[in-house]
C-alpha cells in the first residue's frame, strides 16, 4: 500500500474525556491507522469500544486530547475552527444511520446543501445534484421531502449529499442500521460502486462482522485500542 496515497494518517491519537478532573477518562488508548487512497476500510466493534469517538475524530468532528492527525496531507491536530469547518465540508462526506436530511426541503435541495456551503453557483449546484441523485437511482424522487420517502430512499438521498463535493473520504457510520436487510444490502451496493468505479476511499464504522467481511480491510477496535486487523473478502490481494 505504500506506493498509494495516505489519506488517513492517525499517529498515536489517543481522546479523554473531563481533563484534568478526578472523573478523567481515557476512551482511546493511542490509536494509530493508516488508510490509503481507493481503500474500503471497516473499523468493528462492539457497543463502547469507542468505534463513535474514534470516527467524531477522522471525522473531524472532535479533537483528539494528543496525537496527530494527517488529513489528505493537511495536519489537522493543529487546524483553527475554520479550517476545520472547511475541511469537513470538502474532504469528507458523512452518511449517518439516522440520514441526517433537513426535513422541511426537498431531496435536490438537500443533495446541493454542502454546495451552497462550498459557494458553488446556484446552476452547477442544480446540475450536479441531479447527477448524483440519478447515480443513486432516486431523480424520480428529488422533489419529495424526506417523511415522504422510505429509509432506503432516505439514504441514497444521505449518500448522494455526502458525494455532493466530490470528498476525498466517505465516512459512513452504521449506515444499514436502522434498515431491513434487503435495503442494507443496496446501500452497501452503492458503496461498493463508490469504490469500485470511482476510487472512492470509504471508512465504514459497524458493529456487524457481517458488513465488515465485505470490505477490504478489517479494523477491529476493543476498549479504545486496536486489537485485530485483517483483509475482509473484498481484498483486492
Amino acid at each position: 500500500m505504500d506506493d498509494k496515497k495516505c489519506i488517513i494518517d492517525l499517529r498515536d491519537i489517543v481522546k479523554s474525556f473531563y481533563v484534568g478532573t478526578p472523573n478523567e477518562l481515557e476512551i482511546l488508548h493511542g490509536i494509530s491507522l493508516k488508510v490509503y487512497e481507493g481503500e474500503f476500510v471497516s473499523i468493528v466493534g462492539a457497543s463502547g469500544s469507542g468505534k463513535s469517538t474514534l470516527m467524531n475524530i477522522i471525522g473531524v468532528l472532535d479533537r483528539p486530547t494528543s496525537g496527530e492527525y494527517i488529513l489528505d496531507g493537511v495536519d489537522v491536530s493543529q487546524a483553527g475552527d475554520y479550517e476545520l469547518s472547511h475541511i469537513r465540508n470538502e474532504k469528507i462526506g458523512f452518511v449517518f444511520q439516522t440520514y441526517n436530511l433537513i426535513p422541511r426541503t426537498t431531496a435536490l435541495k438537500n443533495v446541493e446543501l454542502p454546495m451552497l456551503y462550498a459557494g458553488t453557483k446556484g446552476s452547477e449546484r442544480s446540475r450536479r445534484a441531479k447527477e448524483l441523485l440519478k447515480m443513486v437511482e432516486m431523480e424520480e424522487r428529488m422533489q419529495h421531502k424526506p417523511d415522504e420517502l422510505s429509509g432506503g430512499q432516505k439514504q441514497r438521498v444521505a449518500i448522494a449529499r455526502a458525494m455532493a463535493n466530490n470528498p476525498a473520504i466517505l465516512l459512513a457510520d452504521e449506515p444499514t442500521g436502522a434498515l431491513d436487510s434487503k435495503t442494507g444490502r443496496l446501500i452497501m451496493d452503492i458503496f461498493h460502486k463508490l469504490n469500485r468505479e470511482q476510487g472512492k476511499t470509504i471508512v465504514l464504522i459497524t458493529h456487524s462482522p457481517e458488513l465488515a467481511e465485505e470490505t477490504q480491510r478489517i479494523i477491529t477496535l476493543h476498549d479504545g485500542e486496536i486489537t485485530g486487523e485483517r483483509k475482509g473478502s473484498d481484498s483486492p490481494c
